[in-house]
């Protein structure tokens, strides 16, 4: 598990919603990354965003990143 103990952007991850977006941010605060949506459809279409709902799941797959890897390392091991 040293891997992991050094891992440059610690567990757990987290989604918060700010206005027009979701950012991902590690333990210790560190902005991972933005997922933009936009809830109007007519302007959603012009600049390309996602959907509130769309862009939420995609967030929230990627805050779960973390978890997965730790699970499937686990997984490889028992093997």
């Amino acid at each position: 598990m040293a891997e992991v103990a050094a891992r440059r952007f610690p567990a757990p991850w987290t989604v918060v919603e700010l206005h027009e977006a979701f950012r991902i941010v590690d333990a210790d605060g560190t902005h991972l990354a933005y997922v933009h949506f936009c809830d109007d459809p007519k302007r959603r279409a012009s600049t390309n965003r996602l959907s509130r709902d769309e862009a939420r799941r995609i967030a929230g797959t990627m805050a779960a990143a973390p978890d997965m890897r730790t699970e499937l390392s686990d997984h490889d091991k028992s093997f």
